[in-house]
């Protein structure tokens, strides 16, 4: 590759060789991949372990899914189980400030065994994971299986890069295989989108969020999503995390004593009934808001929806009914529809004065809860729940939640 004029100017040098290359140490051989070339069916790793590479670098920037996790852990293991060697997969942990969250999960594996991981979801902006490896493992792992001598005689050869410093340090013990935690897929419902409703409510500047508290499974599973956030906030040791906390509920020596003291503060929940709502559903909702802790409210918007109606029987002379009144389809639908319009055209007014009706500075985030069967079927009303501010379960069916 001929370097630019500026940078040949002052090295005196006019090319450098381009492609991949490994860095030899006076100790052991460095090389690396890059994120997907992890899952690739013809990874690096394997020609560069037959030519002698021992660690194995990955940055890779492997953003959530459910599930996904568990597939990681066997791709890093089978690599280092076929062919030995130590790879260090490191994994980007945070949010890109729109619908993706990198949930972290870095591991070191050491021939087929995993000797340190990072916890998969955590509220903490950094993690360093460490582990300590004895080189003559991976040689003695490698020279038993005769099949990878065979193979290195015919396997390509990397450029090197000499480098004179030595990475080993003094005799240490290695550290030995671990027990990996695998979340289920439960948990990861739970603990993904929380930490992605922790890093948007820090960054937008809001005092908390709202939501439409139905009583049905959509929306209590968001409630208890957001729970499981302020669970984590609460457990969390990290002192940024208390002192963004802090500055939310606008009290510098705010200490909560509880998830559902933090709840209280950062959550509101309403139950929006109209006379076709049913008793049963909010109970329920009112039950979970009990054992969450959320700030709760609940009233009846009957009046709000006729008012409605009689704007139209005032403009066209006409009183659309529901079906089980007599009306049309189209009548059932429409009523339909202006409820749940309504629920949300309230929704973002209380959102935005109900901390003023707690005495605290700012506003709240209105939280929606259409799954995305909803979306992908179209099975959803326009401007209703599937038009708020953040959707936590936008990603997740309905056979999952």
């Amino acid at each position: 590759y001929y370097l630019p004029h500026i940078v040949s100017k002052v090295t005196g040098q006019d090319r450098v060789p381009f492609g991949d290359a490994v860095i030899a140490t006076l100790d052991t051989c460095i090389g690396y991949e890059i994120c997907e070339e992890l899952w690739n069916p013809q990874s690096s790793h394997i020609p560069m372990s037959l030519d002698g590479v021992e660690l194995v670098l990955n940055s890779s920037g492997s953003y959530m899914e459910l599930r996904k996790a568990n597939i990681v852990d066997d791709l890093v293991t089978s690599a280092t189980f076929k062919c030995g060697g130590c790879y260090v997969f490191s994994n980007l942990r945070g949010c890109d400030g729109q619908r993706t969250f990198f949930n972290g999960g870095s591991l070191i594996a050491v021939n087929g065994n995993i000797v340190a991981k990072a916890q998969q979801f955590s509220l903490k902006e950094v993690e360093v994971t460490c582990a300590t490896v004895d080189l003559e493992d991976i040689r003695s792992y490698r020279t038993s299986r005769r099949s990878l001598c065979s193979l290195s005689n015919t396997s390509k050869s990397y450029p090197r890069v000499n480098v004179n410093y030595s990475l080993a340090s003094k005799v240490q013990a290695s550290s030995p295989p671990i027990q990996v935690q695998v979340h289920s897929p439960e948990e990861e419902i739970a603990y993904g989108p929380a930490c992605w409703l922790w890093d948007y409510l820090r960054r937008s500047g809001q005092g908390g969020f709202f939501l439409p508290l139905s009583g049905g499974v959509d929306s209590s599973s968001t409630a208890c999503i957001i729970y499981t956030m302020c669970h984590m906030i609460y457990h969390s040791d990290d002192n940024q995390v208390l002192a963004d906390v802090r500055k939310m509920v606008g009290n510098p020596k705010f200490t909560p004593q509880s998830p559902q003291e933090i709840c209280n503060m950062l959550f509101v929940t309403c139950y929006l009934g109209t006379e076709n709502s049913s008793l049963e559903t909010k109970e329920r909702a009112t039950q979970l808001s009990k054992q969450i802790g959320s700030y709760h409210l609940s009233f009846n918007m009957d009046a709000i929806v006729q008012t409605v109606i009689s704007v139209f029987t005032n403009v066209t002379g006409l009183t659309p009914r529901f079906r089980i009144h007599g009306g049309t389809e189209r009548e059932s639908l429409a009523l339909q529809n202006i409820q749940a319009r309504l629920r949300m055209v309230l929704s973002y007014f209380f959102a935005q004065l109900m901390l003023w009706v707690r005495g605290r500075q700012g506003g709240l985030l209105v939280v929606g809860s259409a799954n995305v069967d909803e979306s992908l079927r179209g099975y959803l009303t326009k401007y209703d729940c599937s038009s708020a501010d953040v959707n936590p379960i936008g990603g997740i069916s309905k056979k999952d939640l």
